[in-house]
């Protein structure tokens, strides 16, 4: 990794896509060893984490991950998801972070001098350059070891340094059996669809 210690850093972390590649890469993240270890590599500003939660649900598998993260050093970006009927009448679930993601880059980009961005969405290829002009570094951790790639191309092109989140799997997933006291996993993706286009 390439960073600098008296550098301001922000990471923004796409919860359903991370959730994705690390489960593509078979692992899960242990929330407070991924925020130890890129609070040693400079000054953390901030650790934003979003995700779309499904309201109106007496039990939510991500819910628990969620008010562990809030409790600990993230600052959470929620949003209540959307349902509707695609053409072919099936229920579908929306919650896409996109836009919220993207203001809070825009804005922080005006405070910080390194952005680490935990996607692998091509659409924020312009957000990144867009950030670039303004002088800050960005960092985009991923994965191209799963089968297909996590990361978009133009995405991992875009970025000054590119992190496999794989290499990071030693410092930062967790250990197959931790106290329950410990972060939690939720026991299946957020619902975001995963996009790298």
């Amino acid at each position: 990794m390439n960073f600098y210690p008296q550098e301001r850093i922000a990471i923004f972390i796409d919860g359903s896509n991370l959730y994705s590649a690390a489960r593509a890469l078979g692992f899960d993240i242990d929330y407070k060893s991924l925020l130890d270890l890129f609070s040693a590599q400079g000054r953390l500003v901030r650790a934003f984490y979003y995700t779309a939660l499904v309201e109106d649900q007496e039990y939510s598998p991500i819910r628990p991950l969620v008010d562990w993260l809030d409790y600990n050093g993230y600052t959470l970006v929620t949003k209540p998801t959307k349902e509707f009927t695609d053409a072919m009448g099936r229920r579908k679930i929306k919650g896409n972070m996109d836009i919220e993601l993207a203001i809070d880059v825009m804005e922080m980009a005006k405070k910080v001098d390194h952005i680490v961005l935990f996607s692998g969405d091509g659409d924020f290829r312009r957000l990144i350059e867009a950030v670039q002009r303004e002088a800050v570094r960005v960092s985009v951790v991923s994965t191209l070891r799963s089968s297909p790639p996590m990361v978009a191309d133009e995405l991992r092109r875009q970025a000054d340094t590119f992190i496999e989140l794989q290499d990071l799997a030693p410092q930062i997933a967790r250990a197959p059996r931790q106290t329950e006291s410990r972060i939690p996993t939720p026991a299946r993706p957020d619902l975001d669809t995963v996009d790298i286009d």
